[in-house]
């Protein structure tokens, strides 16, 4: 089985979602490639893209035209201006032309040249896509592509076509791989073993380095989203809340950067109302970034990226890891519980409902927060466990396919029940547990199968019929 880096798990992304903004992005940027190794950009004619089952059905929510588009077009979601967004797709649709790879103008036709198919769904997966250059000779390049989850993409001849295979010098595709391997190396932290398993990619130091600003990412992603107003894009008028909460929480206090806004939290006043508000606050600004276009952490998907920054910001701000090391071990070990589900289920909500996006990502900050909190590898693994048997079930029903409603707020609820569960995995007996993590990452899998696909990030079952939104 192959080893996946934890910074492939916790990763900068761009909103309003992993599977369907930066999935097809990334085949689209894929697609490129392959035309520059096959032939070349300059031999191309036309260029079409179909998008079929979730893709098609929630696309226009997720923004998933907006991404096969500007792949195409050569911009990259790690750098592009987020705030030119519109004004590009505004250019292609308006002149009908696309610059392929940044390097072809070619004529392309919103509908035409890109269909959002909702009638035919891929038998691979649900969120496939069909990428076809026709060339001026009349020769046609198809390639085929799947969005699997948090930003991965596949395609039916390669299971993923991303990165090489690595192997890493202790394999750890199990939580019991994890505890075999502590116990032989003698180590009490779960986070020294990812240390030396991630040495397969880069050194020690440039691991603290990535985890570093991945934090730094966050506290400007919590920043953005607690000082802005106004209604969020899509049709739903579902209004920001982070910026209210903040403003009540700090009163009367100035701040002029994210540093002073984040030392303003740390002196303000503690007690668990306050505190909850707060986490609240963290998980619902990122999502609501998430939902603008805006830059955020994937971790392991967008829909669910407000979870560990949410707990993550908590751990900084009010408790006693407040370390620079704290800040890398958790990230680190959080990863690491995010690839095990990714490589023995799956993160995909598409593919197993919400549970696999907001249940994963609470389980990867429960033990991310029972790591520095002092808890022991099989505490830690039981936090994990712990918070995931308590999402097992949860379905992915948007409202009109929008990362919205309930996905803002179910951020914030998966960043609460992973503080509880870390909570009660410290004050517990690992060794006296009914249900290992193993058996509840399997038992999540066995869910996701008979889940209905109406609860799979379809839009048609679930809140997603129940609310009757018209149409704008």
């Amino acid at each position: 089985m192959e080893s996946i880096s934890v910074f492939e798990i916790i990763k900068v992304g761009i909103g309003p979602s992993s599977s369907h903004t930066m999935g097809p992005w990334n085949a689209a940027s894929a697609f490129i490639r392959i035309i520059k190794r096959e032939r070349s950009i300059e031999e191309v004619k036309e260029v079409f893209l179909e998008f079929f089952g979730s893709l098609a059905k929630t696309g226009i929510g997720h923004g998933t035209d907006i991404a096969g588009m500007l792949g195409l077009n050569g911009e990259d979601y790690k750098t592009i201006d987020t705030t030119k967004i519109d004004e590009k797709i505004d250019y292609i649709k308006s002149t009908q032309t696309l610059n392929l790879g940044g390097e072809k103008v070619i004529p392309f036709i919103y509908g035409h040249h890109l269909i959002l198919n909702m009638k035919k769904s891929l038998d691979f997966h649900p969120n496939g896509m069909i990428f076809r250059a026709v060339f001026e000779d009349g020769t046609e390049l198809v390639q085929d592509f799947y969005s699997v989850g948090g930003g991965f993409i596949a395609s039916q001849e390669k299971n993923s076509i991303q990165k090489q295979c690595v192997r890493t010098l202790y394999p750890c595709h199990k939580a019991s791989d994890i505890a075999k391997y502590c116990e032989k190396l003698g180590l009490s932290k779960m986070s020294d073993l990812i240390f030396i398993n991630e040495e397969s990619w880069r050194t020690q130091e440039e691991t603290k380095a990535e985890a570093l600003y991945i934090w730094q990412q966050i506290k400007e992603c919590i920043y953005k989203g607690v000082n802005k107003e106004g209604i969020l894009p899509g049709g739903l008028n579902v209004s920001r809340r982070a910026a209210g909460i903040n403003r009540k929480l700090l009163g009367d206090k100035i701040y002029k950067n994210k540093d002073e806004w984040f030392q303003q939290v740390v002196d303000a006043e503690e007690n668990f109302t306050n505190i909850n508000k707060w986490i609240a606050c963290f998980a619902l600004a990122v999502n609501e970034e998430n939902a603008s276009f805006g830059r955020i952490i994937t971790a392991p998907t967008n829909g669910a990226s407000g979870v560990i920054p949410a707990v993550l910001m908590y751990s900084q701000a009010f408790t006693d890891s407040i370390s620079e090391d704290d800040i890398i071990r958790f990230l680190l070990v959080a990863g690491e519980i995010g690839t095990l589900f990714k490589k023995n289920a799956t993160i995909s909500a598409a593919m197993g409902g919400c549970q696999a996006e907001i249940g994963v990502s609470s389980a990867m900050a429960a033990a991310g927060l029972t790591e520095i909190l002092g808890g022991s590898v099989g505490q830690v693994l039981m936090a994990a466990e712990i918070a995931m048997e308590h999402h097992l079930g949860l379905t992915c029903d948007p409202i009109r396919g929008l990362v919205q409603i309930p996905c803002i707020e179910r951020n914030t609820m998966g960043a609460m029940k992973a503080i509880t569960a870390a909570n009660i995995a410290l004050e517990s007996d690992p060794t006296k547990a009914k249900v290992t993590l193993d058996e509840v990452i399997q038992t999540m899998w066995e869910t996701a199968l008979s889940m209905s696909d109406r609860f799979k990030e379809t839009s048609e079952g679930g809140l997603a019929i129940a609310v009757n939104v018209p149409e704008c």
